[in-house]
């Protein structure tokens, strides 16, 4: 057996205290195939929440298209090289006509970070607007953005923060279009904020389905008007996409829910299944006007491997029809959540978009009281029943599943039967 606190101590001194690690006893995996990791001790786990192997781990025609690619050549896009343009002329066919430029990055940090000054080029604005429970990556620039981890030195002046857009809890008790409006309000009045002090705005950054947030059932009519006042103040609309994209919600990408298409949409984690590739897919005129200005080079971003990679996870998803399997399978594991519900009072909501979950754990369902603590205690007894997943929210207490986009429904009845054994015993 592996000593794990030996590893975690190694760990420290090496790479200093303070660096994640899920669970309150961290895995140590060896090894991955398909839903299925493995650790160093021969324990399998179901894997509900690592959405960036979205076609499986180690799937053979993505290990294949980067090995012989990273056998042939790879090197930075000052060369020419047919992949990078095979593929951006793959990918910008999922998306809206409009949507027809594309950079490449490594990271969602570094898309993020491309978006925001593609919004303040074009825009000629530095006010940006994003909600008061995300997270947008790790870069200086996106820090300012990411309000569950508050920056070194805090927030700018140029950063507003409106409430998410939280059917649950809602405003005032209020549903429909009414609680829309509340919630869109906020923009405008983030808007107004920003140009009582001379702020011109760039933009707004979200997630068009709030993953972070704990994603909410969104009220209708939300998305169109919150963006029809960025658009009116000279803003651009930022969809992060890099947790709803490539398939996650049963459609390519998140935004296709609300039918708000943005101007710009950031793509990272899933769009490499754990290799370091992301994007930036824009208005041709944004992205055009942009390059006129600055010029933006990344040294590995677009590089042919990566590119090889990207364009084998597109064909599995095509080839294996995992969108689909994403909506059918997804709405089966809504309905065993559901049936969860009825027969534990500690879930006070159920939420789900295609394979991506979660579930709202409260202390009382009159009060609605967050279950931060019953969280914690079910995401660390399911890790020791051999399924993996974690918790988010603005309360942290909401259960956060989102497995490789080849889950089944026999997957499905084993993750909602241990989950039902857990609950019981909480």
């Amino acid at each position: 057996m592996t000593n794990v606190q030996e590893l975690v101590e190694r760990r420290e001194r090496l790479l200093g205290p303070g660096n994640p690690l899920f669970y309150d006893a961290p895995v140590h995996l060896v090894r991955g195939e398909g839903v299925w990791l493995h650790d160093a001790d021969g324990n399998k786990y179901l894997d509900c929440y690592n959405n960036v192997p979205c076609v499986g781990h180690c799937h053979p025609r993505v290990v294949g298209a980067l090995c012989a690619q990273a056998g042939t050549l790879n090197t930075h896009t000052r060369y020419l090289h047919e992949n990078i343009l095979d593929y951006a002329e793959c990918l910008l066919n999922k998306f809206d006509d409009g949507l027809d430029r594309v950079a490449i990055a490594c990271t969602g940090s570094e898309a993020n970070d491309l978006a925001l000054r593609i919004a303040r080029v074009n825009s000629g604005g530095e006010g940006f607007i994003c909600t008061n429970a995300t997270y947008h990556g790790n870069t200086t620039a996106v820090a300012q953005l990411s309000s569950i981890f508050e920056p070194v030195g805090g927030y700018g002046d140029n950063i507003r923060m409106v409430s998410w857009p939280d059917s649950y809890r809602a405003a005032d008790g209020l549903e429909g279009e009414a609680l829309a409006d509340v919630y869109a309000d906020e923009i405008e009045t983030a808007i107004n904020s920003l140009e009582a002090n001379g702020i011109k705005l760039a933009g707004m950054i979200a997630c068009p389905i709030f993953a972070n947030e704990g994603l909410p059932n969104i009220p209708d009519g939300y998305m169109r008007k919150a963006i029809d006042y960025v658009h009116a103040a000279g803003g651009v609309y930022i969809a992060d996409e890099v947790q709803s994209g490539f398939g996650r919600t049963g459609r390519w990408w998140g935004y296709e829910e609300s039918g708000v298409i943005p101007d710009i949409v950031t793509l990272g984690k899933p769009m490499g299944a754990g290799h370091p590739v992301s994007g930036v897919v824009a208005r041709g005129e944004l992205l055009d006007n942009y390059r006129r200005h600055e010029m933006y080079f990344n040294t590995f971003g677009g590089n042919p491997v990566s590119c090889a990679v990207a364009m084998a996870v597109l064909d599995v998803i095509d080839d294996e029809g995992l969108v689909a399997n994403a909506a059918e399978v997804g709405d089966y594991v809504l309905e065993k959540f559901k049936e969860l519900q009825s027969r534990h009072d500690m879930i006070g909501d159920v939420r789900g978009s295609g394979l991506f979950f979660g579930i709202d754990l409260v202390n009382d369902r009159e009060t609605k009281e967050p279950a931060a603590d019953k969280a914690r205690t079910i995401v660390n007894a399911m890790r020791h029943k051999g399924v993996l997943m974690s918790k988010i929210g603005e309360h942290d207490n909401v259960l956060k599943l989102r497995p490789p986009l080849c889950f089944s429904k026999d997957n499905a009845d084993f993750l909602a039967a241990t989950l039902d054994e857990v609950m019981a015993a909480v």
